[in-house]
């Protein structure tokens, strides 16, 4: 039986509907052979069960998190108030805006909050974010980046 790691990135979505358009994220993070922990619930609707979730975060291992949310989507954010961790935010892409407004909501953080903010649906590319940021103190992370980005230039 293969010994099962601790997560060292969160990924907690707003709702399960965001599941399809963060398959991407979850996906390169697996191809680098980094553990996640998966969470689904809305800054809106469960904002307790967010708290509880973003506040222990550090405490069980995890050293990022990427928050995706549509339209409001203050979920980035309030994870950011309650963690000492680097947040990267997933603006979801939203019938009303195209995700304009989630866009809008994520980089308009107050002074002492900050969240970081990748393109709309831009899944893919806040995994890659996060292992960039575990390289800053892992060898083996940057390894990983090092590589992939030789290999796109092949």
């Amino acid at each position: 039986m293969a010994e099962e790691k601790t997560a060292v990135v969160g990924v907690i979505l707003g709702s399960e509907s965001d599941l399809p358009a963060m398959q991407p994220c979850m996906d390169q993070l697996e191809a680098f052979g980094i553990p996640y922990e998966l969470k689904v619930a809305s800054a809106h609707r469960k904002p307790l069960i967010v708290h509880e979730w973003a506040a222990g975060a550090h405490e069980r291992g995890m050293k990022v998190i990427i928050a995706a949310a549509g339209k409001a989507a203050h979920l980035g954010g309030v994870v950011a108030a309650y963690t000492p961790c680097p947040v990267i935010a997933v603006p979801m892409k939203t019938s009303d805006l195209g995700g304009l407004d989630s866009l809008l909501s994520m980089v308009q953080m107050p002074s002492g909050v900050p969240v970081a903010t990748v393109a709309i649906n831009g899944a893919k590319n806040a995994a890659i974010l996060a292992v960039q940021m575990l390289g800053t103190g892992c060898d083996e992370c940057r390894q990983k980046i090092i590589d992939m980005k030789a290999q796109m230039a092949e």
